[in-house]
């Protein structure tokens, strides 16, 4: 599923997540490889190019779909989506290209809520993708990460830094400034002023609803991981093989599949790029599960970190030039806020994890909190 990969968002804390969770292996080549293509896929450059291209790549296919005339199929569009990756990755292992465990019912069994979990996650963030520009919408992803370290604090018993709590500053401003920026925008411009701001409080309602499922789904998925052990591309095929069916009942019993609305989410003017956009949006999600395990092993999850950092600018860089994003002094300031705070987030995990754990996240600790905690190590 689409966001199954776009770890991007949550790079630093997803190396927390795949503890025992091995990088990529690829199956064992054939025939000799040669010197010339060896060269080119150990060259850092090449995967970290690649890594960011498939992450652009996948927000703006999701955008151009989901920014239709009252696209509404979104169960549909996250079903497509999970189709075409199964086939994608269940051709890449036939070929010997990857691999993955097969599938056991008692594994599918306890792995399912995580699945239901990823569903929310990334229904609500197309909700909220469908509402907000690429900009705002990127920018308030980092806010996951704060629920996210306040989520290690009271469950892992994790520790945050000084420099770490002045990024999490950075992101609430930076957010503050792309709604205001937004609000402002809307109100200014001609039209339907209250339908605007109706709309834009919809997408900050579903993106507050998608960091709450996304910091459950990654903090559940990192407990289950521990006790599955899965690897990057296990977890892939269980996620979407998983959800499949569940997407296809709710497309069906909640979605409206008359002709009328068929003709309406899919216009014949640009149907064929409709579908297309769908198809490689899905394809994406193999494309970010390689590329981001090509870029640990060919440099290290420092600089994987790093450049998950980095990649928020170019993200949301895309939203002004693909898309009608207004392109207004507050706007540009936010995205510069929120890529400065990427990168003090980053900075701060690389320091932490390089000695012993210093500063604790500021949460009180009572004796059923601390409880809790205990039962959730066992």
């Amino acid at each position: 599923m689409v966001e199954d990969k776009k770890s991007d968002d949550y790079t630093v804390d997803m190396n927390k997540v795949d503890q025992g969770h091995k990088e990529f292996e690829a199956a064992p080549a054939p025939s000799p490889v040669p010197r010339a293509v060896s060269s080119m896929s150990n060259n850092p450059a090449l995967p970290v190019l690649a890594y960011c291209g498939s992450s652009i790549m996948m927000t703006v296919m999701n955008k151009y779909v989901l920014s239709g005339l009252d696209f509404n199929l979104n169960f549909l569009l996250l079903c497509v989506q999970s189709l075409v990756c199964i086939a994608a990755i269940q051709t890449c292992k036939s070929m010997g290209l990857i691999t993955y465990r097969d599938f056991n019912t008692d594994e599918a069994r306890k792995w399912f809520p995580i699945t239901l979990l990823l569903i929310g996650m990334i229904y609500t963030g197309s909700k909220a993708l469908q509402f907000l520009s690429i900009p705002v919408y990127t920018i308030f992803k980092n806010l996951t990460i704060i629920l996210i370290a306040y989520g290690e604090v009271l469950w892992f018993g994790g520790s945050v830094t000084n420099l770490t709590l002045f990024s999490f500053g950075l992101m609430v401003f930076s957010s503050l400034i792309a709604a205001w920026a937004d609000i402002k925008h809307a109100v200014e411009s001609s039209g339907d002023t209250s339908s605007k701001v109706s709309t834009l409080n919809a997408g900050y309602v579903w993106m507050l609803i998608n960091c709450l499922c996304t910091s459950s789904y990654v903090l559940g998925m990192r407990k289950r991981i521990k006790l599955t052990n899965f690897k990057d591309f296990d977890t892939m095929f269980y996620n979407n093989l998983l959800s499949i069916p569940v997407l296809l009942v709710l497309t069906l019993l909640v979605e409206d599949w008359s002709s009328a609305n068929l003709a309406r989410n899919f216009p014949e003017a640009n149907r064929d790029g409709i579908f297309f956009a769908m198809v490689l949006s899905g394809a994406s999600s193999v494309f970010i599960s390689y590329t981001s395990a090509w870029c640990v092993r060919t440099t290290s999850s420092t600089t994987y970190s790093m450049v998950g950092a980095l990649n928020k600018l170019p993200i949301a860089l895309s939203g002004l030039i693909f898309f009608d994003a207004p392109v207004t002094f507050p706007s540009v300031s936010a995205i510069a806020i929120g890529f400065v705070s990427g990168i003090v987030y980053a900075v701060a995990k690389i320091k932490q994890n390089s000695k012993p754990k210093t500063g604790v996240l500021p949460t009180p600790v009572s004796a059923s909190s601390q409880s809790m905690r205990d039962s959730l190590r066992s």
